[in-house]
């Protein structure tokens, strides 16, 4: 344990995501060998994330302006919609450049344990694009994990009564993996998705 302001740092470092204590203790400590006109630096990077990103307000997406780039970009294919947990999630599908619609970003996923249901996820905007009769296919791409399969199920369930074609993204063996290492689930899930060759 550190005194005051240096113990303080730590223990908001430590509230992170990803930061346990020992990290949060090297980042407190470079923070304080640092050059202070880099540290300002940081510190107006994080004020100005603060006061100038807000959320689409059509997708949900991080944007510095009402509507993302994505949901402004004319040659995005109207009549997809890929439904994400976080934003991070459109990044990396973005990386991929396979997919050239548009998103849904639904803040989260489905945790009771945690106290996160249905109402408090974009799931009601989500119905309110459907309204738009562009939309032809929806791709769920959460994460296949307990949540994010709850949360698939529940989106699914949700769009039966709409005329729209309902996907979920394929998961199964990385490249470069191996069989021996690969769980239950993910192998399951490999040969669920077996695609044929010849």
């Amino acid at each position: 344990m550190y005194e005051g302001a240096v113990q303080e740092l730590i223990d908001e470092l430590g509230r992170l995501p990803g930061i346990g204590p020992k990290s949060a203790q090297r980042i407190a400590f470079h923070i304080l060998e640092a050059d202070p006109a880099d540290m300002q630096q940081l510190v107006q990077a994080i004020t100005n994330v603060k006061e100038r990103v807000k959320f689409c307000s059509i997708c949900g997406n991080v944007s510095e302006e009402e509507t993302c780039n994505i949901c402004r970009d004319p040659r995005r294919d109207p009549t997809e919609i890929c439904v994400v947990e976080e934003s991070k999630d459109v990044v990396a599908i973005e990386r991929t450049r396979s997919f050239r619609g548009r998103y849904h970003v639904l803040g989260g996923a489905i945790n009771p344990i945690g106290g996160v249901g249905p109402n408090q996820l974009r799931m009601r905007e989500l119905l309110t694009r459907l309204t738009d009769s562009q939309v032809q296919e929806i791709i769920i791409a959460t994460d296949p994990n307990l949540e994010g399969e709850a949360t698939a199920t529940y989106v699914a369930r949700l769009l039966k009564d709409f005329d729209i074609k309902v996907t979920r993204l394929a998961s199964g063996l990385p490249v470069g993996g191996d069989l021996e290492y690969a769980d239950e689930v993910t192998l399951g899930r490999a040969f669920e998705g077996r695609r044929q060759l010849s």
